[in-house]
């Protein structure tokens, strides 16, 4: 028999509740068990920033997070960027218009992370978004690109 505990997640805006393993990560259970597989696994130790999500306003590497701590917690995830008839944000517009999309691994947890940022500070410099965006790698090294998409974000009012 596997203990399982239940949680309630509002991921997205939809309230989910679900019985889930104790070792089970957060990241586990958005691909896993609510098949969002925007966010990314990769290193599982929290060192590239793939599976960023914000959660309560604040973003997160999800591996790191065992689900059950996020039980009560507002999740929003790459998926809930985009607006309810799939329209792409003003943030994922503005990764296509600047190339800083190449291989695409890593760009769910660059847009978390930058739309966290543009919540905490609407109108960043260069040096900010480099700060602020320092906890996600891109393999493909399209930083100057992925710095010039938040720039024409906030330019934008995204």
């Amino acid at each position: 028999m596997t203990l399982t505990l239940p949680i309630e997640l509002t991921v997205n805006g939809r309230r989910r509740v679900l019985d889930v393993a104790p070792q089970h990560t957060l990241l586990d259970v958005l691909r896993d068990d609510l098949g969002l597989t925007g966010t990314k696994e990769c290193c599982l130790v929290g060192e590239c920033g793939a599976c960023t999500v914000i959660v309560d306003g604040r973003a997160v590497d999800s591996c790191l997070v065992l689900a059950v701590e996020a039980d009560g917690a507002v999740i929003l995830t790459v998926e809930g960027l985009s607006s309810a008839d799939g329209r792409l944000s003003t943030l994922q517009t503005s990764f296509l218009d600047k190339g800083a999309v190449q291989c695409g691994f890593c760009i769910p947890g660059q847009l978390m992370s930058a739309h966290a940022l543009l919540d905490l500070n609407p109108h960043p410099t260069r040096e900010e978004i480099a700060e602020g965006m320092a906890g996600n790698l891109c393999r493909c090294a399209c930083y100057e690109q992925i710095t010039d998409a938040v720039l024409a974000a906030s330019e934008a009012g995204r």
